[in-house]
């Protein structure tokens, strides 16, 4: 199971917690608990559908050497999901030379029009599979990718019914209309689950299905941590302890998270915490309807590399962060550094690996802020695969509504969001825009 090390926070003084502090704040869980649970939210009992898993997995297998691309058209949490589970899961570099046995994952989370295009010189739309991905069936960026691709594989007579694949609402919106109407295979998105909460639906395991993943795995993973995100003791509730954590840090000024992960197939992780911390907890109104303006500020870092582009400031900086590490206890492959040179200058190199230097190169960094009273967390799985990803995923996804409570603002709207979409709406619409 994964471990939590909350030793840095205690050990900054002023900047960082007393163990006192930290465990009065036991009192709320079981409340926090029921709170929770009021709001219906299906995050973390979807994962015990066992029919959503079954379809999915026959309609895979079913595509079994039809195409050698996929394509998801989506963005935000339609998207980032599925992007770090390509990342985390798949061969970072995979080409033809690698004897790839599924097909190349596209996410094309953007509407850039050069990605727009350049898509089309590494993809055979005759081979390829597009996933179009929006909850309400109506994101107009999503909406866009879908009409421009379907009027290039309508432009080559592909028929719509065997390369499109929608995921959206049951029920409602512009891609259910469709499918219902020319019969295109649909996925649903549950009612009750959010897009940056929705990795454990279609909308995260249809492309990994896919492209090879396990997602049966995946799911236990998850599972695994969902037991101890419901569970009433402090003491074995993770995700309860990184919340609390993350709240009487922000509470006493450290509102800027820094995720930084020391595994390179995991910074697409950060990615996807980021959205979730930022949509979810950046809120005006609290749940008795009281301006507050509240939120944490989540960044992404990579270990080691941006301990030669970011360690500087957080070091010496501002001291409002608290710094969360995601360590790897077994990469998969370990490496021995080769000393090609007897200068006294390389010694420390002889005998070691890759491995060993990550490993210390986190030391030195979380030693580091320690020293310098920046408050810091590690986080430690086992090894990059579909369990603890799915621990993972479930880990920030609890902590994220804990934190909810802990604000005490709704962490599963977005109304900032559905401003600015209302806002582009009305531009488009308007003759006199121009750019």
């Amino acid at each position: 199971m994964i471990k939590i090390d909350l030793t840095n926070i205690f050990n900054v003084g002023k900047h960082g917690l007393t163990q006192a502090e930290f465990a009065f704040a036991k009192k709320n869980l079981t409340s926090y608990l029921a709170k929770i649970d009021k709001q219906g939210q299906g995050f973390y009992s979807v994962i015990d559908d066992a029919k959503m898993p079954a379809k999915i997995e026959k309609f895979a297998r079913a595509q079994k050497g039809k195409f050698t691309s996929i394509i998801v058209l989506g963005i935000g949490g339609s998207a980032l999901g599925t992007i770090c589970l390509a990342q985390s899961l798949q061969h970072l570099y995979e080409n033809e030379l690698t004897k790839r046995k599924f097909p190349k994952l596209y996410v094309l989370d953007n509407i850039d029009p050069v990605m727009m295009k350049e898509i089309l010189d590494v993809v055979d739309l005759k081979k390829t599979l597009c996933i179009v991905v929006t909850k309400s069936g109506g994101t107009p960026e999503t909406l866009s990718q879908y009409f421009y691709f379907r009027k290039l594989t309508d432009g080559k007579k592909l028929d719509a019914r065997k390369h499109f694949v929608f995921i959206t609402d049951p029920k409602v919106g512009l891609l259910r209309k469709i499918a219902n109407e020319e019969g295109i295979t649909t996925f649903n998105v549950p009612e009750n689950v959010g897009g940056r909460f929705s990795v454990f639906t279609a909308v995260g395991l249809l492309p990994a299905a896919l492209i090879g993943i396990d997602i049966k795995k995946l799911l236990a993973g998850a599972r695994a941590m969902r037991g101890q995100f419901l569970n009433k003791n402090f003491s074995k509730n993770l995700p309860f302890q990184l919340a609390t954590a993350q709240y009487q840090l922000a509470e006493k000024g450290k509102t800027i998270n820094v995720m930084m992960p020391y595994a390179q197939k995991l910074i697409r992780f950060a990615d996807w915490f980021r959205q979730l911390l930022a949509e979810s907890i950046g809120k005006a109104k609290n749940n008795r309807g009281a301006i507050v303006n509240v939120g944490i500020t989540p960044i992404n870092a990579l270990g080691v590399t941006d301990q030669h582009s970011q360690n500087q400031l957080y070091n010496e900086g501002p001291n409002d962060k608290l710094f969360l590490f995601v360590r790897v206890k077994k990469l998969g492959q370990s490496v021995v550094i080769p000393l090609l040179s007897s200068d006294a200058a390389v010694s420390y190199l002889k005998g070691a690996t890759f491995n060993k230097l990550i490993d210390v190169e986190y030391q030195g960094t979380a030693q580091a802020l320690t020293h310098n009273k920046r408050p810091n967390l590690s986080i430690t799985i086992d090894a990059i695969d579909e369990f603890y990803l799915g621990q993972l995923f479930m880990l920030f996804e609890g902590a994220t509504a804990f934190l909810g409570e802990w604000f005490n603002v709704n962490a599963f709207d977005q109304p900032g969001v559905e401003l600015s979409k209302n806002l582009t709406k009305k531009f488009l619409l308007s003759s006199r825009l121009s750019f």
